[in-house]
């Protein structure tokens, strides 16, 4: 019982995040607006079918909605400014994903400024996820001898557990938020 009543909660959180209603959700999903709140209660009756449709509808995995544990990110993901979409996709989470998992986590902020005349700081690794935003400038996110460079408004999120590092790219310095979720 306690699986199920968690099982709802994920699907409610999920929902909320990603801005719908429930009235919206089930509309959507060609589901009595009784029938699914019924289902985010204690999703005692809710079909896999529903469940799934859920999933692909947010872009989160089934399994992960399932269980609750969470896929770890393998690569990054890229979003460039003013497209509102993912640019040099490679497996990983999806946008709606970033604010569905950092709900979950401790985030570190920091506001990072890079002067062009620093020296390429050591590439390190560390746990958890970490996203990073141009707000100024344009930065060089380093992965191994992979170069990503990310302009104003533009942001990235990835695993570092790979060794990554950042430095300024251009002659002006580059300034960015950077979020380290544990």
């Amino acid at each position: 019982m306690d699986e199920l009543k968690e099982l709802a909660a994920r699907i409610r959180e999920l929902r909320e995040v990603c801005g719908y209603t429930q009235e919206e959700l089930a509309k959507e999903l060609h589901i009595d607006v009784d029938t699914y709140r019924g289902y985010e209660e204690s999703a005692a009756d809710i079909p896999i079918s529903v469940i799934y449709s859920i999933s692909k509808k947010f872009n989160v995995d089934f399994s992960e909605i399932m269980t609750g544990v969470s896929g770890k990110l393998r690569t990054y993901q890229v979003v460039r400014a003013g497209q509102g979409q993912l640019a040099d996709r490679y497996p990983g989470y999806t946008f709606q994903n970033l604010a569905y998992h950092f709900t979950k986590k401790i985030m570190q902020p920091f506001l990072v400024t890079i002067d062009p005349s620093d020296k390429p700081a050591a590439l390190v690794q560390h746990d958890g996820e970490e996203f990073n935003l141009v707000l100024k400038g344009s930065l060089i996110v380093v992965f191994g001898d992979q170069e990503i460079v990310l302009n104003e408004g533009d942001s990235i999120y990835f695993n570092p557990t790979y060794p990554h590092g950042q430095r300024c790219n251009g002659d002006v310095p580059a300034t960015f938020l950077t979020m380290i979720a544990e």
